[in-house]
């Protein structure tokens, strides 16, 4: 299949840097025995990835502004155009040896999220959106599940950890849903959640407390496989709060309302 030249050069550059992480990953279970030892490393992993992917696509699009989850943002001559980067989104099941990650490239044109990478190097998925043309996996066309009830849909969702989130507002959420879907299930990397909602393997996904390299690439997946994104209220920007929910319109919708119920 053809890409644009664009598609062209986030897939290369995330090839490149996908390949030092796979190479990573096969050292990971030799590191288990030190919990300082896993932690220092991906974070090595993690930073290397990210240079990587700075050079690649500075190269090709000189003066694009870069917003990395390791380094930051990087002001580009060009103000119009962001790169919205993360090196190894699933951090944790890396440093565990577990094979859902991905890194995630999403460009920004001014407001305007035009062209997502989201690259699995653990099992090869690859997976590519761009504005208007849309969403792909392996170069098959994606679109959302059709499922038209919550009692037959897998949803993912975040889970809050120690030092991190609303827990007692995520309990409320995920009791009201849970006696209402087929299953529910937590992952660990939310560029996948929405990329799978893209492929139609998850009905529908809600997470709050994100970062924009977390979502950008993925927002872009799903809107362009047919499916309906936005915060958790409904109609706000899950770009800007950080709070996302999608899914095919009527999951979306009936999603919105069980969660602005249980706040």
């Amino acid at each position: 299949m053809l890409h644009s030249a664009l598609i062209n050069v986030m897939v290369k550059a995330a090839r490149r840097a996908g390949r030092s992480l796979k190479r990573d990953l096969g050292e990971i279970e030799h590191l288990q025995v030190s919990l300082k030892g896993p932690a220092n490393f991906v974070s090595m992993a993690d930073k290397r990835a990210e240079e990587m992917l700075y050079e690649d696509l500075a190269k090709a699009r000189p003066g694009y502004g870069f917003l990395g989850e390791e380094g930051g943002r990087r002001e580009g001559s060009d103000k119009s155009h962001t790169w919205i980067v993360d090196p190894l989104d699933g951090t944790t099941n890396f440093l565990h040896g577990i094979p859902q990650f991905a890194i995630s490239i999403a460009l920004q044109r001014e407001d305007s999220i035009i062209a997502g990478v989201i690259y699995n190097p653990g099992n090869d998925e690859l997976y590519i959106a761009e504005r208007g043309k849309g969403a792909f996996l392996n170069d098959q066309r994606l679109r959302v599940a059709g499922r038209r009830q919550l009692h037959d849909c897998v949803i993912a969702c975040g889970l809050p950890h120690i030092g991190r989130g609303d827990h007692a507002l995520f309990n409320r959420e995920f009791i009201s849903l849970q006696t209402k879907v087929a299953g529910l299930r937590r992952f660990g990397a939310a560029s996948l959640d929405l990329a799978f909602v893209a492929a139609g393997r998850l009905d529908g996904y809600w997470e709050r407390d994100l970062a924009p390299w977390d979502i950008a690439a993925g927002l872009l997946m799903v809107r362009e496989a047919g499916g309906t994104v936005s915060g958790i209220d409904g109609k706000d920007d899950a770009l800007a709060t950080g709070h996302v929910v999608c899914g095919n319109e009527l999951i979306h919708r009936e999603l919105v309302r069980v969660l602005k119920a249980a706040v």
